[in-house]
């Protein structure tokens, strides 16, 4: 249920900008979701449908870019993306680990008219 002011808030972003820029129309936005941030992109295109109707952003195509997560070892500074085992360095093994990556969500750009 969250999605829902995330979603209000990508919508206020995108018309602030394109009103500044004074554009007529926004024809889609460009979203970046990292694999562990917890935002669900169909819900977003749900209450997308439903909020931008009657605002120049009515019809506006929303594509998503996923990051994929990225740790980095804090014993041997190895970085790594995720496989099966999640939380344990390949390298050495070790579980003390830092997420580099994967935990973005954030306007990325618009294409107004």
């Amino acid at each position: 249920m969250h999605e829902l002011p995330v979603t209000e808030s990508l919508l206020e972003i995108a018309t602030r900008h394109a009103s500044t820029a004074g554009a007529s129309r926004i024809i889609s936005l460009n979203i970046v979701i990292g694999q562990y941030a917890s935002v669900i992109d169909d819900s977003i295109e749900f209450y997308w449908d439903i909020i931008s109707e009657g605002t120049p952003a009515n019809g506006a195509k929303l594509n998503f870019k996923r990051i994929q997560a990225e740790f980095q070892c804090t014993e041997c500074m190895t970085q790594f993306s995720p496989g099966y085992d999640l939380y344990t360095c390949p390298n050495c093994g070790s579980s003390r680990l830092n997420l580099l990556a994967g935990n973005e969500f954030y306007l990325e750009s618009i294409e107004i008219e």
